[in-house]
């Protein structure tokens, strides 16, 4: 006899391996990826004031959302699941599509900037900086590498993410650190006049997308929702703590680069480790460059084995819920990880890989990737909002008032609709903006119409497959 579709149910096979402060370290690290701060400070410093709005009107909101949700809706898959219950199959799939084409594009830029810290110091950084062949080769053996790790399981994953986000947390404090320094010593021409609002148009709007996009990451919880122990405990309080830290954490490195590096001279790969060897020069403290670099390397590493983890589970509750092959929802018979999934995110991957070099100098292909992830993250974040919208609508609120759960809703759909519209908006560091829009708008129609095909050609065949008898209680 038929059943009800796999990732409805518990999915099988998998480890409940992460509590409150795993879960804590896995939102520092995968949401406070310290590769988006350059981008967003060469904007200068009134970015500051776009990083306080987003936080304001999109993190708290999507920490209001991912609460609610995951007690209303808790199981593998998180905002697939939220989207497909409240909105319909179909919704679903693209909320999820959307969400791990995204770290498709995103995971490579993580990967560039760890190319970027070797390239630092590899003795010639201008020649390795700009080099094409040595960032592709070592960004795609990070990426398998990763793929790798997790294969072998959340049990020894969550490690990575561990120390990754002791690493992160430890950089944007020294970062903060040390600007304070340079501040109280006089060392820094910063005057107010710089950090004031002024007026709404001198306002770097355009990079509003890629401020929100750094703050997304606190649905990854719940889209683990069968590995984690205690769930509606470890959820509540893991965005609770992660999400204060994050924000600190942002703003305050955002304002620490800007005190040591003119926006002018800001290099958006190698923009942190620019402003630590910097600000530790003046001190004579030149040793700390190196062991600070070892743990930007931990935290970018941790990050990207969250993301690529993230990614698989969509892929994962797609697969058991035959919208995608049915082997994407095989589980390791050792490791107990969804390994087919994760073999898929990184071939696929390693594509998206070589395809962002053509026509492109590795900065532009940094940006160009980034702003494609903008981009199709905020469209899997407007179904967020809007199953929070219906959820409040229909249902007893569960952890918030209902008046709070619609404000949230609202708001934070706004802001993901904002920041989406500013995608397509070419920043200061694209020499060809035709190039940008072209790649922008093919690849975008692209895989959306891909998602729309492979939906519809596994929706006609999976009503025969169940009734084969292949999905059976």
């Amino acid at each position: 006899m038929a059943s009800q579709p796999a990732a409805a149910t518990s999915a099988p096979s998998l480890v409940r391996a992460l509590g409150v402060a795993d879960l804590t370290w896995l939102y520092l690290v995968a949401v406070v990826n310290l590769n988006v701060v350059p981008v967003v400070a060469a904007e200068g410093f009134r970015t500051i004031w776009l990083w306080v709005v987003a936080v304001l009107f999109f993190f708290v909101p999507q920490g209001i959302a991912v609460v609610e949700l995951a007690e209303h809706l808790p199981g593998e898959g998180g905002l697939y699941l939220w989207a497909k219950e409240t909105c319909g199959d179909f919704h679903g799939f693209l909320c999820g599509w959307c969400y791990w084409i995204v770290n498709m594009f995103f995971v490579p830029t993580l990967l560039f900037y760890l190319a970027g810290i070797t390239a630092y110091f590899g003795g010639s950084a201008a020649a390795l900086g700009e080099n094409r062949i040595f960032f592709f080769l070592l960004t795609i053996t990070l990426l398998w590498l990763t793929i790798y790790a997790n294969i072998h399981g959340l049990g020894v994953g969550k490690w990575i993410t561990n120390v990754g986000g002791v690493g992160a947390l430890t950089i944007a404090g020294v970062l903060m650190l040390l600007a304070a320094i340079v501040l109280l010593t006089h060392r820094s021409a910063l005057q107010w006049s710089d950090v004031a609002p002024g007026n709404f148009s001198t306002l770097p709007v355009a990079t509003i997308g890629i401020v929100c996009f750094g703050l997304v990451g606190l649905e990854l919880g719940p889209l683990m929702g069968d590995e984690l122990r205690d769930p509606r405990r470890t959820v509540s309080r893991a965005v609770a703590w992660g999400g204060v830290l994050c924000a600190i954490g942002y703003v305050g490195s955002t304002m620490s680069l800007l005190v040591a590096v003119p926006k002018s001279k800001m290099a958006v790969v190698q923009g942190l480790l620019q402003a630590i060897d910097s600000m530790s020069a003046g001190f004579g403290l030149h040793w700390m460059l190196f062991p600070l670099a070892l743990l930007l390397t931990a935290a970018i590493i941790g990050s990207t084995s969250a993301w690529v983890s993230g990614s698989a589970r969509v892929l994962f509750v797609c697969g058991l819920d035959r919208y995608l092959p049915k082997a994407l929802g095989n589980v390791h018979p050792r490791y107990k990880s969804p390994y087919i999934a994760l073999l898929m995110f990184g071939v696929l991957a390693s594509a998206i890989i070589s395809m962002s070099f053509i026509g492109a100098t590795v900065k532009e292909a940094y940006v160009t990737l980034l702003d494609l992830s903008v981009a199709l993250q905020m469209i899997s974040y407007l179904y967020v909002f809007l199953a929070l919208f219906l959820v409040a609508y229909s249902r007893k609120p569960l952890f918030f008032r209902r008046s709070v759960l619609f404000f949230a809703a609202l708001v934070g759909g706004g802001m993901s609709l904002l920041g989406l519209g500013m995608a397509f908006v070419p920043s200061h560091q694209i020499t060809s903006v035709a190039s940008f829009e072209w790649k922008m708008v093919v690849t975008m129609v692209f895989f959306l119409a891909l998602a729309a095909g492979l939906f519809f050609y596994y929706s006609r065949i999976r009503p025969a497959v169940a009734n084969h008898g292949i999905i059976t209680e």
